[in-house]
C-alpha cells in the first residue's frame, strides 16, 4: 500500500521532515554517482554490518540511516517520511522530533543487528531510513488514530481508497511481522526485524517525549 495525502492539517513548517527528504536524496544522488566497486565500498564503509554492534562501531548505526540502496528504496521511505512525518513534527516540536527519529533507527538497527548475529549473519550491511521511519508510524498513529489516508493499493493504481490509520499502520505492522517469521535474516533483502524494532521503539519514545497540549483539537479536512 502506498499513502498519498493524509487529512490532518499541519499548523508549522515541517522543516525537519524536509530536511531529512533532502539529506537522504542528496546523499543517494551521490551513491548512484559512483563506479559499481566504489559504490559496494561505500555501503560496506557507511552501512551497518551486524558485526559492528559486537565492536562497538556505532557510529556506523546514524551512518546507515542515511543510505539507500536503490531509486525505488527512497522513494518509498521517503513518502511515508513525508505523509507521517511532517505531523508527527508538528506533535512533537522541532528538537523532540529529530531526537525521536533517531532513536527510533538506533532501536531499529539494534533490534535487526542482535536477530541477523544470533542467526549467524555478521556481514551483510543494512541501510535505509525505514527503522526511523518505522518509529514516526508508531507516533502517527497513536497520536490520530482515526485520521484518513488516501493510499493507493496495487494492482489498482488508478483508484484512491480512503483508509482509516489504524487500519493502514495496523495493516502495515502485521505485514512487517509476517515477513520477519518466514524471511531468514541471512538472506539480505527488506529488513524486517529493523521495521518491528522501530516501530516499537517510536511506540515507546511517544510516551516519553511528547506533552499534550492542555486542549488538544485536531481538525480534519475533508479527504478527496
Amino acid at each position: 500500500m502506498l499513502p498519498i495525502k493524509d487529512n490532518v492539517p499541519t499548523k508549522n513548517f515541517p522543516i525537519l521532515t524536509i530536511a531529512l527528504i533532502i539529506i537522504n536524496t542528496v546523499v543517494f544522488l551521490y551513491e548512484v554517482s559512483l563506479p559499481e566497486e566504489e559504490f559496494i565500498r561505500f555501503i560496506h564503509h557507511y552501512g551497518l554490518l551486524p558485526a559492528d554492534i559486537l565492536y562497538l562501531n556505532w557510529d556506523k548505526i546514524f551512518t546507515s540511516m542515511f543510505l539507500h540502496g536503490g531509486f525505488a528504496h527512497l522513494f518509498g521511505n521517503m513518502l511515508f517520511l513525508w505523509i507521517f512525518g511532517n505531523n508527527v513534527e508538528d506533535a512533537l516540536g522541532k528538537v523532540n522530533f529529530i531526537i525521536f527519529y533517531l532513536l527510533s533507527g538506533v532501536g531499529a538497527a539494534l533490534v535487526q543487528s542482535v536477530v541477523s548475529i544470533a542467526f549467524g549473519n555478521l556481514t551483510i550491511p543494512m541501510v535505509g531510513a525505514s527503522g526511523a521511519i518505522s518509529g514516526i508510524m508508531a507516533a502517527y498513529v497513536k497520536l490520530y488514530p482515526e485520521a484518513k489516508i488516501l493510499t493507493i493499493i496495487p494492482p489498482f493504481f488508478f483508484i484512491g481508497f480512503i483508509l482509516p490509520a489504524w487500519f493502514f499502520v495496523g495493516y502495515w505492522f502485521f505485514i512487517q511481522v509476517l515477513f520477519a517469521l518466514v524471511t531468514p535474516p541471512t538472506i539480505g533483502g527488506v529488513a524486517w526485524y529493523a521495521h518491528i524494532g522501530g516501530f516499537i521503539t517510536g511506540w515507546i519514545l511517544l510516551n516519553i517525549l511528547y506533552t499534550p497540549k492542555k486542549t488538544k483539537i485536531v481538525h480534519y479536512s475533508i479527504l478527496r
